[in-house]
């Protein structure tokens, strides 16, 4: 790991060969990671645990996607997700990581940035929002600042999905033609798009400065979502300790029906097809 002051080589990450994962097996084995992350809720909030999960990548890498396998049997109450808009013109007068800092989570809940303050590290460098002396300077303070996160008690894991520059041209290229999915696509993913070059010297330089022993970042191979999914999801499991809470055994009182009748109320019923 790098100590916040000294650079280190980066290797490029190279794919993972593997069989295709079936639609079956995926669910069989997301409906289980389920169990398990709905018992990491009930401990975090049983214990009053902070957690604090970012996700950082190149557009198109598979943040949003395995964000929503991740949260989409837990509670919002717990799980908390946040993804900033591009900063007002009063928060871009105050100290730059100062709008991440209220987010930051309190005892029992786990929130979860879908980009982060590492923003300044990525995409602020690299289309010129910020100038390279204040992408230095954070480089140098994203150290000390995570360092004094994990001290106050915070569980902080730093996820980097990787992904080809052949599979995001198809993924980027699939937003267009899917009318599902065309919201994904924003003006500055076509603008960065020939910027993969560049992308990749501001993640080296971003892993080579804050890599460190205390929040070091996991790098998930995301060419097959199904897979990265799951992997993330298994290595946040084994990262969090976690027990099953104690609680009460849930049994449904017997309840008496027809002691008042319905009203004859004009309902306005949803059509059914």
């Amino acid at each position: 790991m790098a100590d916040g002051k000294h650079k280190k080589t980066v290797k490029a990450v190279t794919k993972a060969p593997s069989e295709p994962l079936s639609n079956k097996d995926y669910a069989k084995e997301l409906k289980r990671l389920h169990v398990e992350l709905v018992k990491l809720q009930q401990w975090v909030v049983h214990k009053g645990l902070k957690v604090c999960i970012v996700f950082e990548g190149r557009d198109g890498a598979g943040k949003g996607g395995t964000i929503k396998a991740l949260t989409e049997r837990v509670s919002p109450r717990v799980f908390r997700v946040v993804a900033l808009p591009a900063p007002t013109e009063r928060e871009k007068s105050q100290m730059y990581i100062q709008r991440y800092i209220t987010h930051w989570p309190a005892a029992g809940e786990v929130v979860i940035f879908d980009r982060s303050w590492y923003n300044r590290a990525g995409v602020e460098r690299v289309m010129g929002f910020c100038t390279p002396e204040q992408a230095k300077r954070f480089l140098e303070a994203a150290p000390m600042v995570e360092h004094a996160m994990v001290e106050s008690g915070i569980i902080l894991l730093k996820y980097w999905l990787e992904v080809s520059p052949e599979e995001q041209e198809r993924r980027l290229r699939d937003r267009i033609d899917d009318g599902r999915k065309v919201w994904k696509l924003s003006p500055m993913d076509v603008k960065s798009f020939d910027r993969w070059d560049d992308y990749t010297r501001a993640r080296d330089e971003m892993f080579a400065a804050t890599d460190t022993s205390w929040a070091p970042w996991f790098v998930a191979r995301s060419e097959d979502k199904k897979r990265v999914r799951l992997n993330v999801i298994r290595h946040l499991l084994k990262h969090v300790p976690y027990k099953t809470a104690p609680a009460e055994k849930v049994k449904l009182p017997k309840r008496k029906i027809g002691r008042y009748k319905a009203a004859d109320y004009p309902f306005k019923y949803v059509p059914e097809s």
